[in-house]
């Protein structure tokens, strides 16, 4: 729920034709299964929060960390994480990720006490900032402009998938109790599966580096870490300290600091052309709008799905399971209406598809208030069913749309960094609507509360938490006018337009890439 190369990789070698475009493919089934591990561990955790929550002892300052604290990580190495994946290699870089991230959720699963658990996640969070741009970079530059539709399309189903794994799979090794474990499987189920992936990547993933030398911009990275810091942790942490002055101090400084990188980066293009943020891709009316786009929609996802969580186990008291299964509809929703979307509506209707899931999702939020409402805590689980429907086909309708129009005129040889970038948005929005969490719903439950108030006043909260999702997405919907109105490659007549050079470039992608795999091409559009 985003941010190069797996066939540039895939197919450097000498190889039959027939041969290097399995090896692409099972490139590609490598790095979704890593980007499916991470989908799967977000879900996973927050579907376990109330059982961590009582099991560890944990406040709901920690819970707030326990998903913050990975979003922050996340968002603070993503750039960082695409542009080392350029310079040193991706297939490294991507295995480094997975090594790491499997590290971490084992010492997530054995942790003593809540306040290493926190500390694991953020060290999960940045090992998955080192594998996950390097999905969208390999995906993006292995595949022909006329296959990445397909290609992004699967990644939307991928991420349905991983919305409806994450919450059973947390659901049911929770309530198994596993060894007696409690909740700690919901962290080592990553552990066979990412050796089995770091297996396989070293076999099938050649690897790949951008065409032009770069160095690292050590200053740059310095500066995108402590701007977001600067921003988020005080965000996340202001409830629990009563809103100090030095938060509000903090979080305007972050502004500078944001003001400053834009400026050393726009020196650092200037002197040697190696800067950690490309901020030439911004000139990209596309990309521009796209990010943005994702930045809010990680606000609105932040929000929800923790509230969500907590009001049907908490202020409900339902069981794991039945959270979790609740959930399911949503999850089948999400994975058919993302692929529904790329293959079907996107051709035809263009940015009006991603327009209508914004509605779509605003739709479903306005019916969950009324329900809740409607019915308190007599709710039932087939109740929530029609808004959660409706919710899910109108994420499906924005997710894999929203990836392809952020890269669609992005150059090949800036597809790591554009990636980190609309991971790190996103991962940063989700970030700001964790944090705000502490605002739109426990700035709505009293800190006093007997057994019979805590339900009522998590319905409340649950309530008040979701108006503001519906104006964020209302805010996304009218954003979503800065974007192309029809992806590049659908235009009627754009292939009579096209170079004839152009034109055989797709034909002739894999000889020429066997030939000079570095070689410095010209940039290729996609939708």
């Amino acid at each position: 729920m985003t941010s190069t190369d797996i066939s540039e990789t895939a197919l450097s070698s000498p190889e039959p034709g027939a041969a290097a475009d399995r090896r692409r493919w099972f490139a590609l089934a490598i790095v979704m299964t890593a980007a499916f591990m991470d989908l799967v561990d977000v879900t996973i955790v927050n579907i376990a929060i109330p059982s961590i929550q009582r099991d560890a002892g944990a406040t709901f300052s920690q819970i707030q960390w326990i998903t913050a604290g990975y979003a922050l990580a996340f968002a603070a190495g993503l750039i960082t994480g695409g542009r080392l994946g350029d310079i040193h290699g991706r297939k490294r870089l991507f295995l480094i990720g997975i090594a790491g991230f499997t590290i971490a959720s084992a010492l997530c699963g054995f942790a003593a006490n809540p306040e290493m658990l926190v500390a694991s996640r953020i060290l999960q969070g940045a090992m998955a900032a080192m594998m996950v741009p390097q999905v969208l970079s390999i995906v993006h530059a292995t595949f022909p402009a006329h296959e990445r539709g397909k290609v992004f399309g699967l990644f939307g189903a991928i991420v349905g998938l991983g919305a409806v794994s994450g919450p059973l799979l947390g659901a049911l090794l929770t309530e198994w109790n596993l060894f007696g474990l409690e909740w700690r499987p919901i962290f080592l189920i990553n552990l066979p599966v990412g050796i089995v992936a770091l297996i396989l990547g070293r076999r099938f993933i050649s690897e790949s580096k951008a065409p032009k030398a770069l160095k690292l911009d050590l200053v740059g990275v310095t500066l995108v870490t402590l701007g977001l810091l600067m921003l988020l942790y005080p965000l996340t942490r202001g409830r629990e300290l009563h809103w100090p002055l030095w938060g509000y101090a903090s979080m305007v400084g972050s502004l500078v600091v944001f003001a400053a990188l834009v400026a050393y980066e726009k020196r650092k293009t200037a002197r040697d052309g190696s800067p950690l943020v490309e901020l030439s891709l911004f000139k990209v009316k596309s990309f521009a709008a796209g990010i943005a786009v994702q930045t809010v929609f990680g606000i609105a996802l932040g929000i929800f799905f923790l509230v969500w969580t907590l009001y049907m186990q908490i202020g409900l008291g339902w069981s794991l399971l039945r959270a979790g299964l609740t959930g399911v509809p949503f999850s089948i929703a999400v994975s058919a209406a993302a692929g529904m979307s790329v293959q079907l509506l996107v051709p035809r209707f263009g940015r009006k598809v991603l327009q209508g899931g914004a509605l779509l999702m605003a739709l479903g939020v306005l019916l969950y208030i009324w329900e809740s409402d409607r019915y308190g805590m007599s709710i039932a689980s087939w109740q929530m069913v029609l808004p959660l429907v409706v919710m899910g086909a109108g994420m499906g309708f924005i997710v894999a749309p929203l990836t392809d129009a952020v890269l669609s005129e992005v150059p090949r040889e800036h597809a790591g960094s554009a990636s980190g970038l609309i991971n790190t948005v996103q991962q940063m929005g989700n970030a700001l609507g964790l944090g705000l969490v502490s605002v739109v719903f426990f700035g709505e439950i009293g800190d006093h509360l007997t057994r019979a108030q805590v339900g009522p006043a998590f319905a409340n909260a649950f309530e008040h938490a979701l108006g503001w999702v519906a104006a964020v997405l209302t805010v996304i919907f009218l954003l979503m006018f800065a974007l192309p109105k029809r992806p590049a490659q659908h235009v009627e007549g754009a292939e009579d337009e096209t170079d004839p050079q152009d034109q055989n470039q797709d034909s002739n992608q894999n000889q020429d890439r066997n030939q000079d795999p570095k070689q410095d091409r010209k940039p290729e559009f996609v939708g």
